[in-house]
């Protein structure tokens, strides 16, 4: 790899190491110093500018992102083990927590699958899309604000 700040260095070195005689070692090779006054010099004048006060941070809040909710909706037509397989593969569900979102849909037209942020839920409701398409089931699944 190129250390590009050392090939700078060298080429401003170069490039006055003609006018040597007449530089000092400062101009030369130039360091950083520290000012006489220190770090409690800055303190000083920190107290100076607030008078004294101590000033409080502003409070930050932090927004949580909203959160949307995806839901099977029931047909006549898709096989509840499809369903099922559908809980477990894309939603991460055990098999048990499968079936209970499964038979929520079976008897309430409805299921929610999981609780998520917009782009995952989006993306989740694609799957399910194209998961049912594939298989040639009618399934459907929305995303609704939770």
């Amino acid at each position: 790899m190129i250390d590009f700040m050392g090939l700078f260095a060298l080429s401003i070195y170069d490039s006055r190491e003609e006018d040597s005689d007449s530089m000092t070692t400062d101009e030369l090779c130039p360091v950083p110093r520290a000012t006489p006054r220190g770090t409690l010099g800055r303190m000083a004048d920190r107290e100076e500018q607030t008078g004294g006060a101590v000033k409080e941070r502003a409070a930050t809040k932090n927004q949580e992102p909203t959160r949307y909710a995806v839901v099977l909706l029931n047909d006549d037509y898709t096989p509840m083990d499809f369903v099922v397989r559908i809980l477990e593969s894309v939603f991460q569900k055990s098999p048990a927590e499968a079936y209970r979102v499964m038979m929520q849909v079976h008897q309430n037209g409805r299921g929610v699958a999981g609780i998520y942020a917009w782009e995952v839920a989006e993306t989740k409701a694609e799957k399910v899309a194209s998961l049912a398409v594939e298989a040639g089931h009618p399934l459907k699944a929305t995303i609704e604000e939770a």
